[in-house]
């Protein structure tokens, strides 16, 4: 038992933040309790099945509602913990140490600089990414009973994140980052507040761009009935096609029905015009362009491998500065 003891600067870290360790292992306590409580409640209350083995949770399950709130607002939480853990080092774990001095004392332990930080990011990496999984795992609790209802798709932002390995990522990025930035400014409340500025545009230029690592697919159909994407896709675009394949903006067409003085809606004969403006041009299909459900993993995988490229130039440059500031 004694090998597997923390020794040195992680025992020390450990010691110093015991209680942020204590607050990680009661939100999971807490998390776990709470969702696995509403999965008991709900289970109270059998499901309805349609004649093709289909089956939905019926209104009155008050529980069901309850866990689909829960686990919807569970997923935009976690989005939170790269933001928290990026903050926590940039703040107390690192810039504090420099705002007070109380490093000096750390370095006059026979205990190099570079192994100062070390054991600070290794213990908090170890802890951040253990409550990590532990808080997923909660989430799946929810999610596989909840799962492709309203506002809880697997492209959604928080689910999204919280049923892949990406989170993962985003949470060492924050680390490294944080320490980048708790040794560049040194200031507690300054660098928590770069910090997640930082983290929080990656989080955004990311979500906002995931969806362009990877070619979408398109399904095509006639005009008329609606179109819906298959394999349980996330669309991105969708309009009309004309008899060559060629795609067509239907805004030309509802520019000439506006354009038609004392015609003030569609029951006056708008869509009417509309349609007959439609066949002048010859539209005869309609297309949806999509992302299929197998996109998830490799997008999952490109994603995270952008996170981690940047995790390892932020640990990089932290360790110079550090080597720069304390030779």
């Amino acid at each position: 038992m004694s090998a597997l003891a923390l020794k040195g600067p992680y025992w020390v870290t450990v010691r110093q933040y015991r209680r942020t360790l204590w607050l990680a292992v009661a939100t999971v306590g807490v998390s776990l309790g709470v969702i696995g409580g509403l999965r008991i409640w709900d289970a109270q209350t059998p499901d309805r099945y349609y004649e093709d083995g289909g089956h939905y949770a019926p209104d009155d399950n008050t529980a069901f509602e309850l866990l689909r709130v829960g686990i919807e607002y569970a997923g935009v939480y976690l989005l939170l913990l790269p933001l928290l853990a990026g903050a926590f080092v940039a703040g107390p774990l690192v810039a504090r140490e420099f705002e007070s001095g109380t490093y000096r004392l750390s370095l006059t332990q026979s205990v190099s600089p570079a192994a100062w930080l070390r054991a600070k990011l290794l213990t908090t990496t170890a802890v951040a990414l253990l409550a990590t999984l532990a808080l997923m795992g909660v989430h799946r609790i929810g999610w596989v009973r909840v799962g492709g209802v309203w506002n809880l798709n697997w492209a959604d932002r928080g689910p999204y994140e919280a049923n892949g390995i990406v989170l993962f990522a985003y949470v060492l990025a924050a680390i490294a980052v944080g320490a980048l930035v708790g040794l560049v400014i040194r200031r507690t409340l300054v660098a928590m507040s770069v910090t997640g500025l930082v983290m929080g545009v990656v989080l955004l230029v990311l979500g906002a761009l995931r969806w362009s690592f990877l070619p979408v697919k398109t399904v095509t159909g006639p005009a008329g009935p609606t179109l819906w994407t298959p394999e349980n896709g996330l669309m991105m675009d969708g309009g009309l096609l004309t008899s060559s394949g060629a795609r067509f903006d239907q805004s030309v067409c509802w520019d000439e029905v506006e354009r038609i003085p004392g015609l003030d809606s569609m029951e006056d004969g708008g869509m009417k015009l509309f349609e007959r403006c439609l066949a002048q041009r010859d539209v005869t299909g309609q297309y949806v362009d999509y992302h299929p459900h197998s996109h998830f993993w490799p997008t999952q995988l490109i994603e995270a491998g952008i996170l981690l490229a940047l995790a390892a130039l932020a640990a990089f440059a932290a360790f110079r500065v550090l080597r720069a500031r304390l030779p």
